[in-house]
């Protein structure tokens, strides 16, 4: 019975999510036709991601290691357990930003519009594929975009979920562009929603962010990107270990 209720719970949630993106979407696909406008796709993603966690009762939670310097451009870097990662981190996230995310998101019903336009997609299948896109991840940053990547690249399958290997990506990206790169640990958005929800079911509840204070890459080569990943790593593993 408890798991039926879990599962009801996810149905709600996601339609809530479906039904204020359909609310939104002349919004979103205005916003949509120009770069410039861009920022007002990212406000309408943050008021997005609160109203419709909100109405399911979860809310975000986030501490802070040190003060954000929002006019600064970052790689934020978060884990990746829950499909409330997406929304925390666009609540998160005070300046123009966009996601680098699997290439399927742009078939998905309310990822799609996104990943055409503000998001980029990547094909990890293809070296070439994947070289463009991070290619105009790098273009975005020159304007002022911060990138939010998921080191791990995927949820993954464990559960209780875990650190998994992170890819090398967003690290050498944030070395090249010798900005600052963010950890972000969620701590447990598993516990209220784990992956897409379907398996579990989900509830009600807070979600704990901790956002780690930025790593400074000035001076760094691409030669330290394994090192930065590591470090990286580590913080975020310490972090997930010291509230297991």
């Amino acid at each position: 019975m408890k798991l039926f209720l879990k599962k009801v719970h996810t149905y709600f949630y996601r339609y809530s999510v479906g039904t204020f993106y359909i609310i939104l979407w002349p919004l979103m696909y205005y916003f949509s036709r120009k770069p410039e406008r861009y920022n007002s796709m990212n406000k309408m993603r943050r008021f997005w991601g609160l109203v419709s966690s909100g109405l399911a009762g979860i809310r975000y939670h986030f501490e802070f290691e040190e003060a954000v310097d929002w006019s600064r451009t970052y790689v934020i870097c978060p884990n990746h357990t829950s499909n409330l990662d997406i929304s925390a981190v666009s609540i998160l996230t005070k300046n123009n930003f966009s996601f680098m995310g699997k290439e399927e998101l742009l078939k998905g019903f309310v990822t799609g519009l996104y990943f055409r336009t503000i998001d980029i997609p990547v094909n990890r299948n293809s070296k070439i594929a994947s070289f463009r896109a991070y290619k105009k991840a790098a273009e975005r940053m020159e304007k002022g975009m911060s990138m939010v990547i998921f080191p791990e690249g995927t949820i993954s399958g464990n559960y209780p979920p875990r650190l998994v290997e992170f890819k090398n990506g967003p690290f050498r990206l944030a070395i090249e562009m010798q900005a600052p790169i963010i950890p972000v640990t969620a701590l447990d958005t598993w516990k209220v929603l784990w992956d897409d929800g379907l398996k579990y079911g989900s509830k009600p509840g807070v979600c704990h962010i901790f956002v780690h204070k930025p790593i400074v890459t000035a001076g760094m080569t691409v030669d330290d990107a394994d090192a930065l990943r590591d470090r990286v790593y580590e913080i975020m593993d310490q972090k997930l270990q010291s509230v297991s």
